[in-house]
């Protein structure tokens, strides 16, 4: 290699130089990562914590459009939580995303209405809410079950609190 390959790779490694654009169709396929909140999400019953995980938090339509898209990698102590303004049924559908989820859709006061369990990837069949909703938590699949989790259940998160009550 002569040192002038040399000094470029160096350059972008250490990310003095501009990375290449990504492709339209590139750009599509690479996975959203959302920043992890400074405050974990806790799921409570009857004044009792029964799960707690690290959340990123998709509330516009883009993020929620994306999702967990094009993830293969999710810890089993993260949860991603979809915040819409106002309550409504929602629909959700596994399209691009290549592990099975379970999804927990949430009223405005944070309570669990309906779990979706062990969702199908990569299906383009519509996942229903079943009521209106204002939140909705997708977790990897078979949490909900090996936690507990029910519907009746609480999420408590600062966001929920602002715009939940």
């Amino acid at each position: 290699m002569n040192k002038i390959a040399t000094v470029i790779i160096a350059a972008l490694v250490a990310g003095a130089l501009p990375s290449l654009p990504m492709t339209p169709a590139a750009a599509q396929e690479a996975p959203m990562l959302l920043p992890v909140d400074e405050t974990p999400l806790s799921i409570r019953r009857d004044g009792r914590e029964v799960a707690r995980f690290d959340i990123e938090i998709a509330d516009d339509r883009e993020e929620r459009a994306r999702g967990l898209m094009f993830r293969t990698e999710f810890p089993d102590d993260r949860a991603m939580l979809f915040v819409f303004e106002r309550t409504r049924d929602v629909s959700f559908w596994m399209h691009n995303t290549p592990r099975s989820l379970d999804m927990l859709f949430v009223r405005e006061n944070g309570v669990v209405a309906t779990i979706a369990r062990n969702t199908t990837p990569f299906s383009r069949t519509p996942v229903p809410s079943g009521e209106p909703v204002r939140y909705v938590l997708e977790i990897n699949a078979g949490m909900a079950d090996s936690l507990g989790i029910l519907p009746g259940d609480r999420l408590v998160h600062p966001i929920i609190s602002v715009t939940g009550e």
